[in-house]
């Protein structure tokens, strides 16, 4: 089992809390030099990955990885995973960005994938796919 972490990079540290405690293969998509091997290498985990994992958090800049989560629930619900934390340090989301991510969570998980709201949540859900 493999998975996939994708999601708010920007200096959020979510990724070095997950995967000390993760029992599951991953696949880290950071890398120093974002060029066409790095984005093919990721095009490719992405596609042997078991879960595809996206957690957003309000260090979040762009908003590509909202379509990634929206788009693979739709095409693998049961390999789709996503977590919206409420702080990342000192950041936290506007009450109406808080609305929408709400309203994302929403179609995310009608569209039948999981919606988690904490890494805990995660780190069990993942290690007893085992």
């Amino acid at each position: 089992m493999k998975v996939f972490l994708g999601g708010t990079c920007n200096g959020s540290n979510w990724r070095e809390k997950l995967i000390p405690n993760l029992k599951i293969d991953y696949f880290n998509p950071i890398v120093s030099v974002w060029d066409e091997k790095a984005q093919l290498n990721e095009i490719k985990e992405k596609n042997s990955s078991d879960f595809l994992l996206f957690v957003i958090t309000p260090l979040m800049s762009g908003v590509y990885s909202i379509a990634e989560v929206v788009d693979a629930s739709n095409k693998n619900p049961k390999g789709t995973i996503l977590c919206v934390l409420d702080d990342d340090g000192d950041e936290k989301w506007t009450k109406s960005q808080r609305n929408s991510l709400f309203a994302v969570e929403k179609l995310v998980r009608l569209n039948g994938a999981f919606v988690f709201n904490n890494l805990e949540d995660i780190i069990l859900f993942l290690n007893e796919t085992l």
